[in-house]
């Protein structure tokens, strides 16, 4: 299969213009059937998808071993044309709490080792702190990573949700390839300062939750409910009457997909898509079904009608409730 290529920024490689992201196969949305989700990264490497998007925390390092192992079985070709995607830096207890961030030259070295390790790979394509870590320069942590490029053990340097400022001091140190961040319909923030400061410095975006966790895919419905192993049972946009206000402009949206003749997922995932050619989208697939659904939207087309009928079923701002819970909030560099 052929699919669209976009560049991670001017100093990042080529990728597919949809990327994969595997955090949810390793229960942070609840069970996951792990069969299913190998085959759900074979199936995305057969269709082309190249970028892989993990963090060494999702499951506690099982999610780099489930990547490790779909690798390591799927044909050769394939494996080859796959690009690792590695967030660091998160401290969790064992019962899954979040501790806080280390981002020290030194850890930043030993969190890359365990992920090499757990990968099975001799290098990681892009690698990036998963938080700004508050006691730490972000000139020493993008440093270190310099470090590791020059090592050979890293190849480009990424960041996740920080703001304007701090890429700025970033770019300063080293080159940046891109910044991952949620970008979605329902998340829209990134566009009033980080974007252009993106873009000034020729620094791409890696969208993750472009669907908001699944609740602007058309799939979820205001009595579902969420167990207690998933982390939206315990996120704003996803609580009482949040829910219910988010859901209406997911029928909104319904309709504006109906007349196109798409689902709501496929119509969600093509506007961001239709955002920039510096944006890349990462699906957070689990089933090869969801899969196919969003690898469609590559052939959605958005004309000017069609994003502005986008924009009247869900304006910007229009969502109910943060997009993380309040102490995940205050981690965030990018929404200060």
């Amino acid at each position: 299969m052929t699919i669209q290529t976009r560049n991670l920024g001017t100093t990042g490689p080529r990728v597919a213009a949809l990327g994969l992201g595997c955090m949810g196969m390793s229960g942070m949305y609840g069970d996951s059937d792990r069969a299913e989700s190998i085959a759900t990264i074979h199936a995305a490497l057969e269709a082309g998808v190249t970028l892989l998007d993990t963090g060494d925390f999702y499951g506690m390092g099982h999610n780099e071993l489930l990547i490790a192992e779909a690798l390591r079985t799927a044909p050769a070709a394939l494996r080859e044309n796959a690009l690792t995607s590695v967030k660091f830096g998160a401290h969790r207890g064992p019962d899954g709490a979040w501790l806080g961030y280390d981002t020290r030259p030194s850890a930043v070295k030993t969190w890359a080792a365990y992920s090499l390790q757990r990968l099975g790979v001799d290098h990681i394509d892009v690698y990036r702190p998963a938080r700004l870590d508050p006691n730490v320069p972000i000139e020493e942590t993008v440093g270190a990573i310099s470090e590791l490029v020059e090592q050979g053990y890293v190849r480009h340097i990424g960041l996740s949700e920080v703001g304007a400022e701090t890429i700025r001091r970033a770019a300063a140190t080293a080159p940046i390839a891109d910044l991952q961040i949620e970008y979605a319909l329902i998340s829209r923030g990134p566009e009033r300062e980080i974007l252009p400061t993106l873009r000034e410095l020729g620094i791409a975006v890696t969208a993750y939750g472009v669907l908001s966790r699944g609740l602007i895919s058309g799939h979820v419905t205001a009595d579902q409910g969420f167990g207690a192993n998933d982390f939206r049972a315990h996120t704003p946009r996803f609580q009482g009457d949040n829910l219910r206000h988010n859901l209406t402009l997911v029928e909104s949206l319904r309709k504006v997909a109906e007349q196109k003749g798409v689902s709501v997922a496929q119509i969600a995932i093509a506007w961001v898509l239709s955002r920039g050619e510096d944006i890349v989208p990462l699906v957070g697939a689990r089933t090869r079904e969801r899969l196919g659904e969003a690898l469609g939207a590559l052939d959605v087309t958005l004309d000017a009608a069609d994003l502005a009928a986008i924009e009247a079923a869900v304006p910007a701002d229009a969502a109910a409730g943060e997009r993380y819970a309040p102490a995940q909030m205050a981690m965030l560099d990018s929404e200060r």
